[in-house]
């Protein structure tokens, strides 16, 4: 079995313990490519369902043709507030975290040019800035653990790596495992009896038996946003077609601490692992979309989003620290007590292509309303890490993330009430679950929301309020015959946003 399978069970934010730094590539392959559906106040309070629907900013992200719908310029901008709540089940433990944020997760400026050439009415162009993803979560979580500690996963991942593999440079020096090394944590067994041959070198052990309370908490922090410069046009008030560039700018941060105490150990008394990530990465896209309308009242959308090509920047660095019951020294007679060690940041460059989207609706429209409804088409084993250094290879991310995930389809459904200047709405949406059926896991997320708005001449203000609910699963570490302890987690988002339309 490859190392990096031993992360099929984590969450979205999962960090570990072994030779691969920072979070897990394939929960990261995921998390970076399963985007939000973004939009307007207006949209958003329909459950994002756009494909079809048109003439709001939002189509220069899902569909550009709905951009050639408009028949006036227009600025927006939207602010909004953002709740996040994650409840935590953890061996005999039941724990709550909570954070907040406020952002903008939308700006744009459309402008409308008329035409009036071999049946073309006008098109307009745009410029917008969409949130596509949202990385802000609060964990915590603790229990007693009766059968393992992570000491016992430093031991596993030291399995077969001799003392010099934790020299400066080697596999094991910028890693937990080494700095569980260098504070006696773990040892290999011939350090017991340098003497007797019996005991191998490359075999680890230690001397903490006592039963952990553990606990953890973590925080990431970050988004993605596209800006995205969209055309589209309107032929003859019947078939709209479009097309964007988008261009993204990634940044996530995480934060980890996961410690250990051991009351009834008789020589330890705790230690204590922080884990840093930062994630930075510039991607770009195009989106084709075409809309038509058979009838006055209905129409029917499509628009094919390419993969996104991420270039990546990380950074990782940990830092240990334990602490020994005084007066004790190690089988070299080296003292023990309280140690600090830490790594050097360690930077990796690599790329990341994203899978694609296809994406269909369909609009009802009427006098005294919108009915609205989308389908997306995505498949995130399509994933792809690549690095461009030489002996650097993502072979066994790449296999594990086509064995973890599998094709999934995401539905909404929203519509709008009107009466004059007044107008309310709902929606719901479902992103399906990605994990391959033989995992038996589910991480789809619902969501629900809702909204009113009012329309004048020159001035629109939209609000909308959005519930999402979605399970994940998370390990503080693993084995490489099998998986840790693993924490089932409950994530609650709500967010409030308003969209202020200025048309000219």
């Amino acid at each position: 079995m490859q190392r990096s399978a031993f992360f099929l069970l984590g969450s979205i934010f999962l960090f570990v313990t072994s030779g691969v730094l920072g979070q897990s590539y394939v929960e990261s392959a995921l998390l970076f490519s399963r985007t939000v559906p973004g939009g307007s106040s207006r949209i958003q309070a329909m459950g994002s369902s756009q494909t079809a629907l048109g003439g709001d900013y939002s189509s220069a992200y899902s569909n550009p043709a709905g951009l050639g719908m408009f028949n006036r310029s227009e600025f927006t901008f939207t602010p909004a507030f953002s709740g996040y709540k994650t409840a935590a089940t953890y061996l005999d433990g039941n724990d709550e975290a909570t954070d907040s944020q406020f952002n903008i997760p939308g700006i744009s400026g459309v402008f409308h040019l008329p035409i009036q050439n071999s049946g073309f009415v006008s098109g307009s162009f745009a410029i917008s800035m969409t949130r596509a993803n949202d990385f802000n979560q609060s964990t915590y979580f603790h229990g007693r653990n009766q059968n393992t500690s992570i000491i016992d996963s430093f031991i596993d991942n030291a399995y077969g790596a001799t003392e010099s593999q934790f020299n400066k440079g080697s596999y094991n020096y910028n890693t937990p495992t080494g700095l569980a090394y260098y504070e006696y944590l773990i040892g290999p067994m011939s350090v017991i009896d340098p003497d007797d041959p019996s005991l191998p070198n490359d075999v680890y052990f230690t001397d903490i038996k006592g039963i952990p309370d553990q606990q953890e908490s973590f925080i990431t922090k970050g988004a993605s946003n596209q800006w995205n410069f969209a055309y589209g046009a309107n032929y003859k008030d019947k078939v709209f077609v479009g097309l964007a560039v988008g261009v993204v700018s990634l940044k996530f941060k995480s934060d980890r601490t996961y410690s250990e105490n051991f009351a009834d150990d008789e020589f330890f008394n705790s230690l204590q692992l922080n884990e840093k990530l930062d994630i930075r990465g510039n991607g770009i896209n195009a989106t084709l979309g075409v809309i038509g309308r058979p009838l006055d009242f209905l129409q029917v959308g499509a628009s094919l989003s390419t993969p996104t090509y991420f270039e990546m920047t990380e950074t990782y660095y940990a830092r240990l620290q334990s602490s020994w019951k005084p007066n004790l020294e190690y089988y070299d007679n080296s003292p023990l007590g309280d140690f600090d060690e830490e790594t050097q940041d360690v930077i990796s460059d690599y790329t990341l292509t994203t899978p694609l989207k296809f994406s269909t609706g369909v609009a009802y429209l009427s006098k005294f309303g919108i009915i609205t409804a989308d389908v997306d088409f995505v498949n995130p084993s399509k994933a792809k890490y690549s690095s461009n250094i030489s002996g650097v290879t993502f072979d066994n991310e790449n296999r594990d993330i086509k064995a973890t995930y599998t094709s999934a389809i995401n539905y909404r459904v929203g519509g709008e009430f009107r009466y004059k200047i007044y107008r309310v709405r709902a929606g719901y949406g479902m992103q399906g679950n990605t994990y391959n059926s033989e995992l038996d896991l589910d991480n789809s997320i619902k969501t629900i929301s809702g909204g009113v708005g009012i329309r004048l001449q020159k001035f629109y203000v939209d609000f909308a309020y959005i519930n999402s609910t979605g399970t994940s699963y998370y390990q503080p570490y693993s084995f490489f015959d099998g998986p840790g302890p693993i924490a089932d987690l409950k994530r609650t988002t709500n967010t409030g946003m308003i969209t202020f339309g200025f048309t000219f």
